[in-house]
Protein backbone atom coordinates (compact mmCIF):
# COMPACT_ATOMS: atom_id res chain seq x y z
CA UNK A 1 0.00 0.00 0.00
CA UNK A 2 1.33 3.63 -0.60
CA UNK A 3 2.45 5.34 1.92
CA UNK A 4 0.24 8.48 2.76
CA UNK A 5 1.61 12.38 3.27
CA UNK A 6 2.43 15.05 5.38
CA UNK A 7 1.29 17.94 4.30
CA UNK A 8 2.09 21.28 5.51
CA UNK A 9 -0.85 23.21 5.50
CA UNK A 10 -0.37 27.48 6.19
CA UNK A 11 -3.21 28.99 7.56
CA UNK A 12 -4.16 32.59 8.00
CA UNK A 13 -2.70 36.08 9.64
CA UNK A 14 -4.93 36.92 12.22
CA UNK A 15 -8.70 36.68 10.57
CA UNK A 16 -10.17 33.46 8.51
CA UNK A 17 -12.16 36.27 6.88
CA UNK A 18 -9.05 36.73 4.87
CA UNK A 19 -8.34 33.12 3.28
CA UNK A 20 -9.61 33.68 0.04
CA UNK A 21 -7.22 36.41 -0.33
CA UNK A 22 -4.04 34.78 1.47
CA UNK A 23 -4.68 30.94 0.36
CA UNK A 24 -4.74 29.34 -3.09
CA UNK A 25 -7.94 27.27 -4.22
CA UNK A 26 -5.77 24.05 -4.10
CA UNK A 27 -5.56 24.17 -0.25
CA UNK A 28 -8.74 23.58 0.14
CA UNK A 29 -8.84 20.91 -1.99
CA UNK A 30 -6.10 19.20 -0.21
CA UNK A 31 -7.10 20.37 3.12
CA UNK A 32 -11.02 18.57 2.65
CA UNK A 33 -9.50 15.25 1.69
CA UNK A 34 -7.74 14.98 4.98
CA UNK A 35 -9.47 14.30 8.29
CA UNK A 36 -5.95 13.68 10.34
CA UNK A 37 -4.28 16.80 11.92
CA UNK A 38 -1.32 17.77 14.33
CA UNK A 39 -2.01 21.30 15.49
CA UNK A 40 -0.93 23.58 18.05
CA UNK A 41 -4.41 24.03 19.52
CA UNK A 42 -7.44 22.03 18.57
CA UNK A 43 -9.85 25.15 18.97
CA UNK A 44 -8.17 27.48 16.72
CA UNK A 45 -7.80 24.70 14.29
CA UNK A 46 -11.51 23.31 14.22
CA UNK A 47 -12.31 27.22 13.74
CA UNK A 48 -9.96 27.35 10.61
CA UNK A 49 -11.23 23.95 9.19
CA UNK A 50 -14.87 24.87 9.55
CA UNK A 51 -13.61 28.48 7.75
CA UNK A 52 -12.06 26.77 4.96
CA UNK A 53 -15.37 24.61 4.48
CA UNK A 54 -14.24 20.92 5.10
CA UNK A 55 -16.95 18.45 4.13
CA UNK A 56 -16.75 16.35 7.49
CA UNK A 57 -17.88 16.91 10.88
CA UNK A 58 -15.54 17.67 13.12
CA UNK A 59 -16.15 15.27 15.40
CA UNK A 60 -15.40 12.45 12.93
CA UNK A 61 -11.93 14.36 12.31
CA UNK A 62 -8.51 13.37 14.37
CA UNK A 63 -6.34 16.00 16.40
CA UNK A 64 -2.97 15.57 17.98
CA UNK A 65 -1.69 18.59 20.11
CA UNK A 66 2.07 19.65 19.64
CA UNK A 67 3.26 22.52 21.95
CA UNK A 68 4.95 23.23 24.81
CA UNK A 69 2.90 21.03 26.82
CA UNK A 70 3.52 18.00 24.49
CA UNK A 71 4.51 14.71 25.63
CA UNK A 72 7.83 14.11 23.14
CA UNK A 73 7.15 10.39 23.71
CA UNK A 74 3.75 10.42 22.27
CA UNK A 75 4.56 12.45 18.81
CA UNK A 76 6.07 9.03 17.37
CA UNK A 77 2.39 7.90 16.97
CA UNK A 78 1.30 11.04 15.46
CA UNK A 79 2.06 9.58 11.51
CA UNK A 80 1.16 5.97 12.26
CA UNK A 81 -1.70 6.37 9.80
CA UNK A 82 0.37 7.00 6.51
CA UNK A 83 1.40 3.60 6.73
CA UNK A 84 -2.14 2.75 5.98
CA UNK A 85 -2.02 5.58 3.00
CA UNK A 86 -4.13 8.32 4.85
CA UNK A 87 -2.61 11.90 4.55
CA UNK A 88 -1.69 13.94 7.89
CA UNK A 89 -1.98 17.98 7.75
CA UNK A 90 0.26 19.82 10.23
CA UNK A 91 -1.59 23.29 11.03
CA UNK A 92 0.06 26.18 12.21
CA UNK A 93 -1.19 28.59 15.10
CA UNK A 94 -0.76 31.08 12.32
CA UNK A 95 1.33 31.25 9.29
CA UNK A 96 2.98 28.66 7.85
CA UNK A 97 3.81 25.25 10.00
CA UNK A 98 7.77 25.20 11.22
CA UNK A 99 8.85 28.75 10.75
CA UNK A 100 8.71 29.86 14.27
CA UNK A 101 6.47 27.39 15.22
CA UNK A 102 7.24 23.45 16.64
CA UNK A 103 5.75 21.77 14.08
CA UNK A 104 9.54 21.33 12.87
CA UNK A 105 9.69 17.99 15.11
CA UNK A 106 6.96 16.29 13.14
CA UNK A 107 8.87 16.65 9.66
CA UNK A 108 12.11 15.70 10.84
CA UNK A 109 9.91 12.47 12.11
CA UNK A 110 8.19 12.05 8.34
CA UNK A 111 12.01 12.29 6.82
CA UNK A 112 13.40 9.62 9.08
CA UNK A 113 9.78 7.34 8.57
CA UNK A 114 10.56 8.17 4.67
CA UNK A 115 7.10 9.92 4.59
CA UNK A 116 6.99 12.35 1.68
CA UNK A 117 6.47 15.85 2.71
CA UNK A 118 4.59 18.47 1.19
CA UNK A 119 4.88 22.12 1.88
CA UNK A 120 1.90 24.40 0.59
CA UNK A 121 1.40 27.75 -0.55
CA UNK A 122 0.77 30.48 2.11
CA UNK A 123 1.40 33.91 3.99
CA UNK A 124 4.43 34.46 6.27
CA UNK A 125 4.59 36.87 8.35
CA UNK A 126 8.74 36.52 8.24
CA UNK A 127 9.31 36.85 4.28
CA UNK A 128 6.22 39.57 4.07
CA UNK A 129 7.94 41.94 6.26
CA UNK A 130 11.45 41.20 4.67
CA UNK A 131 9.87 41.66 1.08
CA UNK A 132 8.51 45.28 2.35
CA UNK A 133 11.05 46.40 4.83
CA UNK A 134 13.69 47.23 1.51
CA UNK A 135 16.55 46.02 3.32
CA UNK A 136 18.80 43.20 2.15
CA UNK A 137 16.59 40.03 0.81
CA UNK A 138 19.95 38.44 -0.15
CA UNK A 139 20.98 37.88 3.55
CA UNK A 140 19.42 37.72 6.32
CA UNK A 141 18.81 35.97 10.01
CA UNK A 142 15.79 35.68 12.32
CA UNK A 143 16.41 35.56 16.26
CA UNK A 144 12.81 34.19 17.34
CA UNK A 145 12.50 36.75 20.84
CA UNK A 146 14.98 38.53 22.40
CA UNK A 147 16.22 38.55 25.93
CA UNK A 148 13.49 39.50 28.63
CA UNK A 149 15.92 40.93 30.64
CA UNK A 150 16.67 44.29 30.14
CA UNK A 151 20.16 44.06 30.22
CA UNK A 152 20.63 41.24 28.44
CA UNK A 153 18.14 42.69 26.02
CA UNK A 154 20.03 46.13 25.22
CA UNK A 155 23.17 43.84 24.64
CA UNK A 156 21.44 41.60 21.94
CA UNK A 157 20.22 44.35 20.12
CA UNK A 158 23.58 45.96 19.92
CA UNK A 159 25.14 42.51 18.84
CA UNK A 160 22.10 42.05 15.72
CA UNK A 161 23.54 45.90 14.91
CA UNK A 162 27.02 44.62 14.61
CA UNK A 163 25.85 41.77 12.61
CA UNK A 164 24.11 43.91 10.26
CA UNK A 165 26.85 46.29 9.39
CA UNK A 166 29.61 43.73 9.75
CA UNK A 167 27.89 40.95 7.28
CA UNK A 168 25.46 43.62 5.06
CA UNK A 169 22.86 41.28 6.60
CA UNK A 170 19.17 42.22 7.72
CA UNK A 171 18.20 41.20 11.14
CA UNK A 172 14.54 39.96 12.23
CA UNK A 173 13.14 39.35 15.61
CA UNK A 174 9.28 39.56 17.45
CA UNK A 175 8.30 40.38 20.52
CA UNK A 176 5.03 39.00 22.11
CA UNK A 177 2.17 41.67 21.39
CA UNK A 178 1.75 43.39 24.43
CA UNK A 179 5.57 44.08 24.88
CA UNK A 180 5.89 45.62 21.41
CA UNK A 181 6.04 49.05 21.90
CA UNK A 182 8.79 48.61 24.93
CA UNK A 183 10.70 47.01 22.17
CA UNK A 184 10.62 49.79 19.46
CA UNK A 185 11.25 51.94 22.86
CA UNK A 186 14.20 49.86 23.54
CA UNK A 187 15.45 49.69 20.13
CA UNK A 188 15.44 53.77 19.45
CA UNK A 189 17.40 54.23 22.91
CA UNK A 190 19.84 51.69 21.64
CA UNK A 191 20.44 51.56 18.10
CA UNK A 192 22.40 54.51 16.00
CA UNK A 193 20.48 57.21 14.89
CA UNK A 194 20.94 56.09 11.62
CA UNK A 195 20.27 52.16 12.05
CA UNK A 196 16.92 51.55 9.85
CA UNK A 197 13.79 49.69 12.09
CA UNK A 198 11.05 48.20 9.74
CA UNK A 199 8.03 47.79 11.87
CA UNK A 200 5.79 45.21 9.99
CA UNK A 201 2.19 44.75 12.24
CA UNK A 202 -1.03 43.03 11.43
CA UNK A 203 0.00 41.59 8.09
CA UNK A 204 -2.75 40.66 5.71
CA UNK A 205 -5.14 42.27 7.49
CA UNK A 206 -6.98 45.59 7.10
CA UNK A 207 -5.28 47.68 9.20
CA UNK A 208 -1.66 46.42 7.90
CA UNK A 209 0.82 48.68 9.05
CA UNK A 210 4.53 48.90 7.47
CA UNK A 211 6.90 51.49 7.81
CA UNK A 212 10.61 51.79 7.49
CA UNK A 213 12.50 54.86 8.99
CA UNK A 214 16.06 55.63 10.80
CA UNK A 215 15.78 54.75 14.46
CA UNK A 216 15.90 58.62 15.37
CA UNK A 217 12.64 59.36 13.30
CA UNK A 218 11.17 56.57 15.28
CA UNK A 219 10.45 58.79 17.51
CA UNK A 220 8.06 60.86 16.12
CA UNK A 221 5.83 57.86 15.22
CA UNK A 222 2.82 57.99 17.01
CA UNK A 223 1.18 54.48 16.14
CA UNK A 224 0.50 51.73 18.86
CA UNK A 225 1.48 48.17 18.47
CA UNK A 226 0.17 46.98 21.50
CA UNK A 227 -1.59 43.78 20.95
CA UNK A 228 -0.93 43.66 17.27
CA UNK A 229 0.95 40.74 15.87
CA UNK A 230 4.28 42.46 14.76
CA UNK A 231 7.60 41.98 13.09
CA UNK A 232 11.04 43.74 13.84
CA UNK A 233 13.86 44.32 11.66
CA UNK A 234 17.21 46.46 11.71
CA UNK A 235 19.42 47.01 8.50
CA UNK A 236 22.99 48.97 8.49
CA UNK A 237 22.57 53.06 7.30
Amino acid sequence: MKKGKLYLIPVTLGSNETINKVLPPYNREVVSRIKIFIVEQVRTARRFLKAMGHPLPIDEMIFYELNKHTDLNKISGYLAATGNGEDVGLISEAGTPCIADPGALIVEHAHVKNIDVVPLVGPNSIILSLMASGFNGQNFAFHGYLPIDIAERKKKIKELENLSYLNDQTQIFIETPYRNNKLLETLVSVLKPNTKICVAADLTLQSEFIKTLPAKMWKKQREDFHKRPAIFLIYKA
